[in-house]
């Protein structure tokens, strides 16, 4: 976001201030955060989250907030619609970017034998009902049979993966979730233990250790979002920007855990990455 502002003209120090706060892995609270951002009187609210969006939606009906990476702003309750945000929230979603086909794809074609597909769901989280929903539809088409395990905390994942490897699972989907990023380091020596290859709906799930993600790029999306900040503090208003889909979607494989399944199409021991637009375009 910072870079972002940067390329825009706004240097933090000399002609803008941004006040940072950060649940430090404590969801509880985005509540009290948002409310004391309200408090200081800032001009715009970033929420890089559904839940810090809807904290601070919670928290004022003025305070333009832009949103960062939120999957479903519409059926979070966000936003009217994406081309007529309504009230004071707009910004980057990739809602309507259709993910599960292309993510269940490219996860069976690194795993050919693939055929029971386990799918970690957070169970409190509405985004991910979506997800599940999607990923049925995709899982039909390419004839996969799911087992799909829910989780509430961190202390479930154990109990869930070896459910999964009980149930002969031959690979995981793990959605973008911000627990499950929380805990990205867990969850990659979990599948790793488990011997289950994965696919992540983050890149950074790959960076701390996973097998594969396939995602709207964080770095875009903060950059887009940049650009809504740039326009309120000249003036724009939040009802009147629609929301907009990142422009840039990406394939990111470990190349370490890639070589650790078997993958023929190894490409080094180094994790790399392919850039991919938002029809995704062969690699």
């Amino acid at each position: 976001m910072a870079q972002g502002l940067n390329e825009l003209g706004w240097v933090e120090g000399k002609n803008i201030a941004i006040e940072y706060r950060g649940t430090e892995g404590d969801i509880t609270r985005l509540p009290d955060l948002a409310a004391e951002l309200v408090r200081l009187k800032v001009d715009v609210i970033v929420a890089p989250t559904t839940g810090a969006a809807l904290a601070a939606k919670n928290a004022t009906p003025s305070t333009p907030i832009v949103m960062v990476y939120i999957g479903d702003p519409v059926g979070a309750g966000l936003v009217a619609s994406l081309a007529r945000p309504g009230g004071n929230i707009t910004g980057v979603s990739w809602g309507g970017i259709e993910l599960s086909s292309k993510q269940l794809e490219l996860l069976k074609e690194t795993v050919p034998r693939l055929s029971k597909l386990a799918v970690l769901k957070n169970a409190a989280s509405q985004f991910h009902r979506q997800v599940v929903k999607d990923v049925e539809t995709s899982a039909r088409t390419l004839g996969l049979h799911l087992q799909i395990r829910e989780v509430r905390e961190p202390a479930e994942f154990d109990s869930a993966f070896s459910t999964m490897k009980r149930l002969r699972a031959d690979a995981v989907f793990i959605p973008g979730d911000p627990m499950f990023n929380i805990q990205r380091t867990r969850l990659a020596n979990l599948a790793a233990a488990n011997r289950l290859p994965a696919m992540y709906g983050q890149r950074d799930n790959v960076e701390a250790g996973g097998l594969m993600s396939y995602a709207p790029s964080l770095r875009e999306a903060h950059r887009q979002a940049a650009t809504f900040v740039d326009k309120i503090l000249k003036g724009a208003k939040p009802t009147d920007l629609p929301v907009e889909q990142p422009t840039k979607v990406e394939r990111v494989i470990n190349g370490r855990a890639h070589a650790a399944v078997g993958e023929r199409r190894r490409r080094g021991s180094l994790a790399w990455r392919t850039v991919l637009d938002r029809a995704g375009c062969a690699t």
